[in-house]
């Protein structure tokens, strides 16, 4: 295994199945993305299911009951061998027309070549099969250094019809204010990581009184009664062939 083979499963072994709590540091991003995602899969998931860079097929509970297969594809085995398929998002080795439903969510950043990726969906797609999609708008980088894009609701929008797509749907997740606390959450995070006293102080205060929860209970409701979705943290996207 190369070493750039184990960065990834080592970013691959995160993956969990989706849960939210105000103490999870991530509340803010998990609370809206997973309600959308979940929602959208209800709506449209159907038949025999792909999801593209499954990782550990976190989300596989949210088609129980409501499809007839699922199978997993990535770049590298996951932690909990999970992954059904070994292959890149841009060349996966199933036949035209095969699948009724492609998922793939918060991987389109990390595909540096993305519109081969939403043409492979569009090739494996049965006609009148439905892909559902989820990438970030705002976020910092993460699993460097394979992180490429950023996502607006228009470009989504264009990157899907020159593949073909029609009906698309783009649902932002949260708006500006769950997106300056999920940031605002990161950014002390990533400075507590930090060797300094300085920086031990402010993590004693952090955890002492609670900021973590504070900042998740009030930005999720000022979200809540100041909607603006002109920033968004992800979208979910649905579209037809």
């Amino acid at each position: 295994m190369h070493d750039t083979d184990k960065a990834r499963e080592e970013q691959l072994q995160r993956l969990v199945i989706p849960t939210t709590s105000l103490n999870d540091p991530y509340y803010l991003e998990y609370k809206f993305l997973f309600k959308d995602l979940e929602t959208a899969i209800h709506k449209y998931a159907k038949g025999d299911v792909l999801d593209i860079g499954c990782g550990n097929k976190p989300y596989k509970c949210f088609f129980e009951g409501r499809i007839a297969n699922y199978m997993g594809c990535d770049i590298i085995q996951s932690s909990e061998n999970s992954v059904d398929i070994l292959c890149p998002a841009t060349d996966i080795p199933l036949p035209d027309n095969s699948k009724d439903t492609v998922f793939t969510t918060q991987v389109i950043e990390h595909v540096a070549d993305h519109r081969k990726l939403l043409s492979e969906a569009y090739r494996i797609l049965k006609p009148g099969g439905y892909v559902i999609i989820s990438g970030p708008m705002a976020w910092e980088h993460h699993e460097e250094p394979y992180d490429f894009f950023r996502f607006t609701k228009y470009g989504f929008e264009w990157l899907l019809t020159q593949q073909g797509f029609s009906e698309i749907e783009i649902i932002p997740n949260g708006g500006k204010w769950a997106l300056v606390g999920q940031l605002m959450l990161n950014s002390m995070r990533s400075s507590m990581e930090k060797k300094s006293i300085g920086r031990k102080i402010f993590k004693g205060f952090y955890f002492l009184f609670r900021i973590k929860w504070i900042i998740n209970v009030l930005f999720s409701y000022l979200d809540k009664v100041d909607k603006d979705y002109s920033s968004t943290l992800n979208f979910v996207v649905v579209a037809r062939k």
